[in-house]
């Protein structure tokens, strides 16, 4: 099965920096009910088209599947068009720092992209890694969207009260961010739902890119079926 074509990126095409790329795939898919990284979509797997973006910027990319399982036992390719395949650990952290043991010392920029997000368009890993190999402070870059409804803080049933959504954004991968820097907000081995807010724990800037709407998470089964409507499109 062949992934989306994506020309395979220079180290030296982001301004002589080496780029790498982690597509985490380690998730088990409880809520969607059945791990969606391995399903279709379009003709390709969620998983492939997940790294074929992720090399249209990055030198090399590792993917982290589920440790203990074989669902590529059939595949044709069991790295999915990765150059390194490991498993994944308990949490998402810690399949981060299993993918990040796996990229090489050398290389300066690292992006981190969740396989479940398998429409980010080039254009996206190319924004989030010229913002922090540009003239910018930005030590982490994140593609963010406007948040649209109306939040509520609720007990239960109960609606507590309105959340001022003025400043708030809903956060996307892929995400882009100084090699140097991520490996040291993972040392401390906490765990946390994104690699900004690791930095952002270190103090670290983190800047932000427009997001795209169309980069949707497949995260209940009705997520793949826009996924598909999209692809078609």
């Amino acid at each position: 099965m062949n992934a989306p074509t994506a020309a395979a990126a220079d180290p030296a095409s982001a301004g002589g920096e080496l780029v790498w790329a982690i597509v985490v795939a380690g998730g088990s898919g409880d809520r969607f009910g059945r791990p969606k990284q391995f399903l279709d979509l379009g003709g390709s797997t969620v998983v492939e088209r997940s790294i074929a973006g992720a090399r249209s910027v990055a030198a090399g990319v590792v993917v982290v599947l589920p440790a203990g399982q074989s669902p590529a036992a059939d595949a044709e390719d069991l790295n999915f068009g990765a150059d390194i395949r490991v498993d994944g650990g308990p949490s998402r952290a810690a399949s981060v720092r299993a993918g990040l043991a796996a990229v090489p010392e050398d290389a300066t920029v690292v992006v981190i992209h969740d396989a479940a997000r398998p429409l980010a368009a080039p254009s996206l890993f190319e924004a989030v890694v010229a913002a922090v190999t540009g003239r910018s402070s930005a030590e982490g870059c994140i593609p963010v969207v406007p948040v649209t409804d109306t939040l509520k803080r609720v007990a239960g049933t109960e609606v507590l009260s309105t959340v001022d959504r003025s400043d708030l954004v809903a956060a996307q991968t892929p995400q882009a961010f100084r090699a140097a820097v991520l490996r040291r907000a993972h040392r401390e081995g906490a765990d946390a739902t994104d690699d900004a807010a690791l930095l952002e724990s270190i103090g670290a800037t983190v800047r932000t890119v427009p997001g795209d709407p169309r980069n949707l998470k497949l995260t209940v089964p009705h997520d793949l079926v826009l996924a598909k409507i999209l692809v078609g499109s």
